[in-house]
């Protein structure tokens, strides 16, 4: 079977971010996994309009499309005040129909709680989207303790056996998915 299209989503726009050395960790495990084909989904680089309320453009339409070809999701989020960051928020809304029937994972980071906030209120959000989230998690407390200068995780052995495990997961559900979907549209089962 084809390598599967995993969209790997950062969570954050702000100056200084950690979502760059978070989402480059997991970019590296995802591809050691094998069988995957990577598409980092910067919202830096997405071109979307101002946050006005606006849906339509050229840069929301090039987003759509990617998160259609996309059948498989890991988000990169950190947690901001006991929730997640507003791009996210903001990035999800420009689509609907294009996360329908397929797999979220997460990658959490932040202070004591290490994400995981964030992550059950994104579980609520993908849910009303009808996509499936995974159970299975990272979750990086006090992160910036977990990686030195160069961006490796420091004592990486639970880190990168979390990884594995949420990956395995993923790689079952999206196939899983991707099978229901060739066999019966999604859209078709809600007619």
């Amino acid at each position: 079977m084809d390598q599967l299209r995993i969209g790997l989503i950062y969570g954050s726009v702000r100056d200084g971010r950690f979502c760059d050395t978070v989402a480059g960790w997991a970019a590296g495990e995802i591809e050691r996994a094998g069988g995957f084909a990577l598409d980092p989904i910067d919202p830096r680089m997405l071109g979307l309009p101002d946050w006005s309320g606006r849906r339509d453009g050229e840069g929301v339409a090039a987003f759509r499309e990617r998160i259609d070809r996309a059948e498989a999701f890991v988000v990169v989020t950190p947690e901001y005040n006991h929730a997640y960051p507003a791009v996210l928020k903001f990035m999800i809304d420009c689509a609907y129909a294009e996360w329908q029937a397929k797999p979220v994972a997460f990658v959490s980071y932040g202070g004591i709680s290490g994400g995981l906030r964030a992550v059950e209120q994104l579980r609520l959000v993908f849910a009303e989207l009808h996509a499936v989230t995974l159970r299975d998690t990272v979750s990086l407390a006090f992160a910036p303790r977990r990686f030195d200068a160069s961006g490796r995780l420091v004592e990486p052995e639970q880190t990168t056996a979390a990884m594995a495990v949420m990956l395995k997961a993923l790689r079952w559900w999206a196939t899983t998915l991707r099978q229901a979907r060739a066999v019966a549209p999604y859209a078709e089962a809600r007619a």
